[in-house]
């Protein structure tokens, strides 16, 4: 089958959408997905640094939504028809697979940033037969359609909003995840997020809709009164002193926090905005050396990464669309929709903070 796909072609080029070609259905295990629509992520974006690491030509996009079209096999799970929220890949037998902890599966880079799943790789090709790069993060879902592996795909009520659900398989997921799962916040903690993009007020939503005292850090104005309406406590970011904002703001402290920016400087004011054993969770990639200040990491205070919020998503999306229809988790007010032609707009817009969440509609429509 051929259908539309945004491909990106070498690292410093803009996306191009063009046709694309997929040689055979799905295989055993495998699901094909008509896209509604695919959030777009800094992770896709991040391809463009990765060093060659992850491989071009691709089409990139892993937090699609879709109805499923077809099944391979009778082992999915899933029928054509069904309504699914797409999220990352994973081995399914390793150690941590079996341990309900698929985002520390071994395989997790190579599967969803370095290449892929190599099972019939070749199905997928531009029209000139050129080789695309096997599936990012199992879906590849900036497109009509979608290549994915049953184990990806979680079933969501059809009543749900579709084209706007993509986003909770990754950077909603992630945020809302580290503070349910990885924190397990709960009534009468405090939590500070660093950095108010898709997944810092995803964090915020959670932990309002938890019971918690929310300090939310960005320098957009914009983001804060956003945060703000989302029941946080603004504090801008300023060169010296932010810490000691928040040890007044929060009355000595905060029980967790959470860095979406990777800064140095702010992982170190982090820490210092901690009460003793409190806990600071990292979710964005480190660029350089992490040099923890003096005085920082003591009294019990603890520093980790987190991956894909520690969730099952399995698990972890219907909670957080049982919590939107609640109206405690109205992920729906960061998203702005672009017509999948307009993918390098929603690139730019993305970059620049314009917009928190782009979703883009493969067939231009906004919902």
């Amino acid at each position: 089958m051929k259908f539309g796909a945004a491909v990106l072609r070498a690292y410093e080029n803009p996306f191009t959408v063009e046709e694309v070609v997929l040689a055979e259905g799905p295989a055993e295990g495998e699901i094909l997905v008509r896209i509604a629509g695919c959030g777009m992520c800094r992770t896709d974006l991040a391809v463009r640094q990765s060093g060659g690491r992850s491989p071009l030509p691709a089409v990139l996009g892993h937090e699609g939504s879709g109805v499923v079209v077809e099944t391979g096999g009778t082992g999915t799970g899933l029928s054509a028809g069904d309504h699914v929220v797409l999220s990352f890949d994973s081995c399914g037998h390793c150690r941590n697979c079996m341990g309900a902890a698929p985002a520390y599966c071994d395989s997790f880079a190579a599967l969803n940033l370095f290449g892929g799943r190599r099972e019939h790789a070749a199905r997928f090709t531009d029209t000139t037969g050129t080789a695309l790069a096997p599936r990012w993060f199992g879906q590849s879902s900036f497109a009509e359609y979608a290549l994915v592996p049953a184990r990806n795909a979680v079933r969501v009520d059809p009543a749900l909003p579709l084209e706007l659900l993509g986003p909770l398989g990754c950077g909603f997921l992630t945020g809302a995840g580290a503070v349910l799962n990885s924190f397990g916040v709960g009534p009468g903690d405090t939590l500070a997020v660093f950095g108010a993009g898709a997944v810092g007020l995803a964090a915020v939503m959670a932990a309002h809709a938890a019971g918690a005292v929310t300090v939310a850090v960005d320098r957009h104005p914009g983001r804060l009164a956003l945060a703000e309406r989302l029941h946080a406590l603004p504090v801008p970011t300023t060169p010296t002193g932010l810490s000691d904002r928040i040890l007044r703001l929060t009355g000595g402290g905060t029980t967790y926090a959470l860095d979406t920016t990777g800064s140095a400087g702010l992982i170190n004011e982090a820490l210092r905005s901690l009460r003793p054993t409190g806990r600071l969770g990292l979710v964005a990639r480190l660029r350089g050396t992490l040099l923890i200040e003096e005085g920082t990491l003591d009294r019990g205070r603890a520093i980790f990464h987190i991956c894909e919020g520690d969730a099952v998503p399995g698990l972890l999306v219907p909670r957080l669309t049982e919590l939107w229809q609640a109206g405690r988790f109205p992920f729906d007010q960061l998203i702005r929709t672009y017509p999948l032609a307009d993918i390098n707009e929603a690139e730019r817009d993305c970059e620049t903070g314009r917009v928190v969440k782009p979703v883009l509609i493969p067939d231009g429509r906004r919902p």
